[in-house]
């Protein structure tokens, strides 16, 4: 075992640190294993989401000791920033195990720092925290949080003052203040005056926000119309949704009662993911029961959401991100511009791996099509950088999706309501969601898109990872299934290489470690190693234009088998 992680592991064996994680340390040491390794060999880093990670003792795990010296760092930050103020912060946190206690804990390290805490008494979905940051007009926000990842993970998302995530510079200069500390400088002393808890009324607040936004008064006496299912998957929506949508009118609402009991073990799925089809088994099941119209899961916090609508033969199907921000994106505008408020200054954001069918719906409503790295905080800093400009929507291939900006975050709450009312407006007038997507296809052209994950855990599935990525750069692809690459966008070093003319021009978007590979056909490959969670993802986009709906199944076999070229060739 290395030298450097057995220290590191024996400065945790000092009275800084409780006896029992000392304990655990100590049999961590005994053990000498690759445990040992995992768990000090870095420090948990920041990635697109926050920091995200096992629970455990270490320096590379979730336990009280990172979330304090995260905590304390960020206090210092605070206090530093916003010199002659008192810094308030709003934390939330969801239904993972140890997140109510690691949310106290946070808490206490705020308070003891003479910060001002607005805690939120039992768990929340992660958009409300984003709301109450800017609704209680707080300087910071916290959610303890790990998304959809297995259930020995959590996390540590930090909101800045417009209710978005963490964005540079504010992002590497809180990491530098937190690593300048040791971990007997976090104080836990909590000052228990500084901390009110909060509850129902950020609650009210918060959904009348998500009905004023994703509720349209035209479809009042439709809604009766159509039955919902839907399941939280063991999260934290079920303290909001089903509220939304009784205010809203729906009044068909069913809820999958093996589901519905919060539970950080999320004993009914593998993964509770709802981008996962296996994770909305059981709302199908029920959907089938009730006849209903539309399928929807959430996940665990309650940002992303999956959704399931009937197709043209009256069997529920179950769509991607693309599909349903598509939809859901020209709904928006489709309304937007009925109502005639458009003012010309109007965009909608998107990421750089999602697909390029927004930038071609953009471009049909005459408004401006943002594109940032993945994350929403991204979305969120657009919204920031550009407060003339006016944002509609926008969303990203991995299940998130944001209605306006009251809140800086993917929002399935919000956004499980909007699904609904474009059900209702399109039941009401004989079509359906389906119809709708396939009706952009044909106007638009059919884009299809496909995402591989490739899990690779541990220290030498971060070298192969990384080894990966080097390959892809220096020994480039000039062909992808018979398709010549004509373009490559190399996100980290911030060049775009035109292959056939030898051009390069800038990528202003800021530095990532994102390669994207476009072809002649358009088609497009991006590889991206995850910044949360130990895979590496490539995104394949295909398209094809389409004359009519008839012709919808055969353009849909092409491109299918378009895409399992690419994989073929790629070894996917």
């Amino acid at each position: 075992m290395n030298s450097e992680i057995i220290a590191k592991a024996k400065s945790w064996l000092s009275s800084t640190f409780d006896t029992t994680t000392q304990e655990k340390v100590q049999q961590l040491i005994d053990a000498n294993g690759d445990e040992l390794n995992e768990s000090f060999y870095k420090n948990l880093e920041f990635g697109t989401g926050g920091m995200r990670g096992i629970m455990g003792v270490g320096t590379n795990r979730i336990n009280k000791y990172t979330l304090g010296k995260n905590t304390q760092g960020l206090s210092n930050y605070l206090k530093a920033t916003f010199k002659g103020e008192t810094p308030k912060v709003a934390i939330a946190y969801d239904c993972r195990n140890n997140s109510k206690e690691l949310a106290q804990v946070v808490a206490d390290v705020f308070s003891a720092n003479d910060i001002q805490v607005y805690l939120f008494s039992d768990l929340r979905p992660t958009p409300e925290l984003s709301f109450a940051v800017k609704h209680l007009e707080c300087h910071c926000g916290i959610v303890l949080t790990a998304s959809h990842n297995p259930p020995e993970y959590n996390g540590y998302k930090v909101y800045w003052q417009d209710g978005g995530q963490l964005v540079p510079p504010q992002d590497s200069e809180i990491v530098a203040e937190i690593e300048s500390l040791d971990y007997d400088a976090v104080n836990f002393s909590a000052k228990k005056e500084h901390i009110t808890y909060i509850d129902k009324d950020v609650d009210q607040a918060f959904i009348e926000a998500s009905l004023k936004n994703g509720s349209f008064a035209e479809l009042d006496k439709h809604r009766d119309d159509v039955t919902i299912v839907f399941t939280p998957l063991h999260g934290t929506s079920v303290t909001i949704i089903p509220d939304v949508l009784k205010d809203a009118g729906y009044k068909n609402v069913y809820v999958v009662e093996e589901q519905r009991t919060p539970n950080g073990n999320f004993p009914t799925v593998k993964s509770p993911n709802p981008e996962e089809p296996e994770a909305l088994k059981m709302a199908l099941e029920l959907a089938e029961e009730k006849n209903a119209d539309i399928v929807i899961g959430t996940d665990p916090d309650c940002d992303r959401l999956g959704i399931a609508v009937r197709n043209n033969e009256g069997k529920l199907q179950l769509l991607n991100g693309n599909q349903t921000m598509v939809v859901m994106t020209d709904f928006l505008l489709d309304l937007y511009f009925s109502k005639n408020k458009a003012k010309g200054n109007e965009f909608i954001g998107s990421t750089i791996v999602s697909t390029p069918m927004m930038d071609v719906l953009a471009e049909s409503y005459n408004v401006e099509c943002k594109l940032g790295l993945t994350g929403f905080k991204w979305i969120a800093k657009m919204i920031k950088d550009y407060p003339n400009q006016n944002f509609i929507g926008g969303g990203e291939e991995s299940f998130g999706y944001m209605v306006g900006d009251f809140v800086r975050d993917k929002d399935a709450v919000t956004a499980t309501l909007l699904a609904c009312e474009i059900v209702t407006k399109a039941k009401s007038e004989g079509s359906s969601f389906y119809k709708k997507l396939q009706e952009l296809y044909v106007k638009h052209g059919f884009y299809k898109e496909d995402l591989t994950s490739l899990v690779k855990k541990g220290i030498s599935g971060a070298e192969e990872i990384k080894q990966t990525m080097i390959d892809l750069r220096e020994n480039p692809l000039t062909t992808i299934n018979g398709e010549q690459v004509v373009q490559i966008d190399d996100y980290a070093s911030s060049k775009s290489l035109k292959t056939t003319t030898g051009e390069s021009v800038d990528i202003t978007i800021p530095k990532s470690n994102v390669l994207i590979y476009h072809t002649k056909e358009g088609s497009r490959i991006a590889a991206r190693p995850s910044g949360t969670e130990p895979k590496i993802k490539f995104y394949i986009s295909v398209n094809e234009s389409v004359e009519s709906l008839d012709a919808l199944d055969k353009t849909e076999e092409k491109l299918d088998a378009k895409i399992a070229g690419i994989r073929k060739e790629l070894g996917l």
